[in-house]
């Protein structure tokens, strides 16, 4: 899952600069903006709309813009193909667009649709033109008005069967900062993500890459500076862990993990830590009676599990602990809210909030 933001050319120069360098900052390399929204009042001006493409372009961001056949009038462009010489590399089009027009925008720009509304009828037409489907991509729409968002299960089926064509997919979550008028009540693409803050808001972009969600856009103008630093980490491909872990075993410590594909709902399995060869078993714990495991827990399979010494998992639900397995640490309880959505591959770095237990 990558990430990516949303400029307005109605937030003004001076705004778009700074989100678009705290955006370079955390490894961000896609934005969408509209250039049609009737709210956008300095949609008119081509020069700032221009000074927007560029200022794009000098931070390696691929811009998304929304688009229709006004707008060349609007950018003072004869045709289609200056737009990709501005910069512009994905457009979503609108409304306006036959296939054989579509299929050729296709050779010069990745083109984007709106991932609720594309029917089978379309994908037909798309082949009969002689379409890539490497170069289409499905965006699905932000909803401003409360209640009129999808829900993740509806999100997550249109995703599976466009990424079965070979569609790549984006959605959208809220910002937690500066919100977007005029409801100014967030830009959410599934509504039960409406309104989430924090870390709620990090795990509303990891369920939507847990649904086949390529890239996943903050829809509102800005964020706050913790989930900045979370964006910052999830571009890096995981997210950080805070931990109190046993000294033998800081070894597992700043690290990169990842869960396994095949993801269990009771415990984040490691795929790396038993090809940690060089590392130091870990001894079988004396315990009398049964042990319960609860969410957050960290263990390590003892020597008496054979082939799965080694292996790191970290509880996502409570369980009787097995004989084989020891408890080696904890999660810290802020960050425990990750671990459902930490599935299918997702990545993960544990780092020490104290020297020891």
């Amino acid at each position: 899952m990558e990430c990516g933001i949303s400029l307005y050319l109605s937030s003004g120069a001076d705004f778009a600069s700074k989100i678009v360098e705290k955006a370079s900052l955390a490894g961000v390399h896609y934005a969408f903006t509209s250039l049609q929204i009737p709210e956008e009042d300095g949609i008119g001006d081509a020069a700032g709309a221009k000074k927007l493409l560029a200022l794009c372009r000098d931070h390696n961001i691929k811009l998304i813009c929304d688009i229709s056949p006004a707008t060349l009038a609007k950018l003072g462009c004869r045709d289609y193909f200056e737009l990709r010489r501005l910069g512009i590399e994905y457009v979503r089009l609108d409304d306006g667009f036959d296939a054989r027009q579509t299929v050729e925008l296709s050779g010069s720009f990745h083109v984007v649709f709106n991932a609720s509304t594309i029917t089978e009828e379309d994908i037909a037409a798309w082949r009969r033109a002689g379409a890539d489907f490497m170069r289409f991509s499905a965006c699905h729409n932000f909803y401003p008005k409360p209640l009129t968002g999808l829900s993740i299960d509806y999100a997550a089926a249109v995703n599976r069967r466009l990424k079965g064509l070979g569609f790549k997919t984006m959605a959208f979550v809220p910002g937690d900062e500066t919100l977007r008028g005029p409801l100014m009540q967030g830009l959410p693409t599934v509504e039960a993500h409406r309104g989430d803050t924090g870390d709620e808001l990090v795990c509303d972009m990891l369920e939507l890459g847990s649904v086949a969600t390529d890239v996943v856009l903050i829809g509102d103008p800005d964020v706050s500076d913790h989930v900045w630093q979370r964006i910052g980490e999830l571009s890096c491909g995981y997210v950080s862990l805070g931990c109190e872990v046993e000294e033998p075993f800081h070894y597992i410590l700043d690290r990169v993990q990842h869960d396994r594909p095949d993801s269990s709902p009771w415990i984040l399995r490691s795929q790396e830590s038993r090809r940690w060869k060089d590392v130091p078993e870990a001894p079988e714990a004396d315990r009398h009676g049964e042990v319960q495991v609860q969410p957050g827990d960290i263990l390590m399979s003892t020597k008496a599990y054979g082939r799965y010494a080694g292996e790191l998992e970290i509880a996502r639900q409570s369980f009787a602990l097995d004989a084989r397995d020891r408890i080696i640490g904890h999660i810290a309880e802020s960050d425990r809210v990750f671990l459902p959505y930490l599935v299918r591959g997702a990545g993960f770095r544990l780092r020490n909030v104290r020297r020891s237990l």
